[in-house]
């Protein structure tokens, strides 16, 4: 998406931005395509320096592959047979003239071409550095420069959909006509207090407490989506919890469907934290098998032990799982009291032998939280666990990115917050008869607020946050 740059005025490019930059944007290894690119001034002289076309009178025309082989000046060898594609500016992803290099995708291969485009005067790109330059030079504002980090590490199809709607410019479109239209309304209260005796239209404070009520429930909607849409987009940490030998490593891996845990039948098996993503209807879990919680005095169990309190109070909520033939005893109720206050889903397993603990019990002492019931050797009530996980992390419908707009970043929340408590304020100016001068100053504040979001106020601190979570080759 091309548009003018707003904010590329109030932020002048340093020479760091203005020289060539190149980097490889493929993973390290091996694979049957490597690619390197290159942004900058001297991307085109520095192909023709290091490229020789199979074709003869080739004209390098822009963005179509050519065919040939990548050679080092100095002693003439050939290094690799490629396809380079060279995008001229601004019709390109840094709106600079780009090359990209197609070649095989061994890990020596790319080292070299990368070095030897070095050689040539460029230097290697810093972490997102293609995409801030994109930024920059106005293609895409900053909530989509953003969502591509969130696109690339997308684990559901949920996320992606998120991500996808912010790199399309959604976020933006919004933004831009709260901006609009709290500029007009800026723009005439500050002509009423600037020429108070010039026949202007009068402001109609009626019309102007509703647009801002509006505007408000806009925001508000979009804050309120905050929440699922970063379990969405950053997924939640899972840790199963329980005593020893109650089915939690059993339960991990009929999840996964794998075998990622060592299971026995000997008490303390799973002595530290193990680790799995798993994709329970479009929400990325961080499923965490913990050591069981008891008292121990084998000096490593005491340490999974330590580790798996750890894990507790980190989680964004857990699974307590129960062994449904052994009545309670004390080390449960003792566990029973360490997770209180956790968003949790109460398992109670081996749901195919005799029953022994009182359900009643569980679901009275557990009043707010789901229990399901289910046998892991069966692999029996594995859905319903499923789905009360969901109900647990989700309250009510789910929101669907292609109907409404998803704020899945903090950054925009905070943001957004911001801007909200801006616009409450002088809606409230307006309701008590305030001077329009305070009124004017909260309209301001609001629409700095927004800006901070698009990327038009951004400091170079936030910037360099923002895109130094990107990978280096993007």
């Amino acid at each position: 998406m091309n548009r003018s740059s707003p904010h590329i005025s109030s932020r002048d490019k340093s020479k760091n931005d203005q020289e060539t930059i190149a980097a490889i944007s493929t993973p390290f290894g091996e694979s049957g395509i490597g690619i390197v690119r290159v942004s900058g001034l001297l991307a085109e002289s520095i192909c023709r320096k290091i490229f020789k076309s199979k074709r003869e009178h080739s004209r390098f025309g822009s963005h179509f592959f050519h065919y040939g082989e990548i050679v080092d000046p100095e002693g003439g060898s050939a290094i690799d047979e490629v396809l380079l594609v060279m995008m001229k500016a601004p019709k390109s992803y840094t709106r600079e003239d780009v090359a990209e290099i197609h070649c095989h995708g061994g890990y020596l291969i790319v080292q070299k071409i990368l070095d030897l485009i070095r050689r040539q005067g460029a230097r290697l790109a810093e972490p997102g550095e293609f995409t801030k330059r994109a930024f920059l030079n106005g293609r895409i504002d900053l909530t989509q420069a953003e969502a591509v980090i969130d696109v690339i590490n997308s684990r559901t199809s949920a996320s992606l959909e998120i991500a996808n709607q912010q790199l399309r410019g959604i976020l933006y479109k919004e933004v831009m006509r709260l901006k609009e239209g709290l500029v007009e309304m800026l723009a005439l209260i500050e002509a009423h207090i600037d020429f108070p005796d010039e026949d202007i239209d009068p402001i109609s404070q009626e019309g102007m407490k509703k647009d801002l009520d509006r505007m408000v429930a806009v925001m508000s909607g979009w804050i309120s989506s905050y929440e699922e849409g970063r379990i969405f987009r950053d997924g939640v940490s899972c840790a199963i919890i329980g005593k020893t030998n109650v089915g939690k490593s059993s339960l991990l891996n009929v999840l996964l469907n794998e075998d990622r845990a060592i299971v026995t039948a000997i008490p303390g098996t799973t002595r530290d934290v193990i680790e799995e993503v798993l994709n329970i209807k479009e929400i990325p879990v961080r499923l965490i098998d913990t050591a069981g919680l008891r008292k121990t005095g084998d000096c490593v169990e005491m340490e999974g032990v330590r580790r798996t309190k750890e894990q507790l109070k980190r989680s964004d909520f857990i699974l307590l799982v129960l062994d449904g033939s052994k009545e309670l005893d004390k080390e449960d109720l003792e566990i029973f009291d360490e997770v209180v206050g956790k968003k949790k889903v109460i398992v109670v397993n081996k749901n195919d032998l005799p029953g022994r603990i009182p359900m009643g019990i569980i679901r009275s002492r557990f009043q707010s939280d789901a229990v399901v019931q289910l046998s892991v050797l069966k692999r029996e009530g594995i859905k319903d666990l499923e789905n009360a996980i969901h109900a647990c992390l989700i309250k009510g419908n789910v929101r669907r990115a292609s109907e409404s707009v998803i704020v899945a970043s903090l950054r925009h929340k905070i943001g957004l917050e911001e801007a909200e408590k801006r616009l409450v304020a002088s809606r409230g100016g307006l309701e008590d008869g305030d001077s329009l001068e305070f009124v004017a100053f909260e309209i301001r504040s609001a629409l700095e607020a927004l800006g901070e979001i698009i990327g038009e106020t951004t400091t170079e601190e936030m910037l360099n946050h923002i895109f130094g979570r990107f990978c280096i080759g993007k």
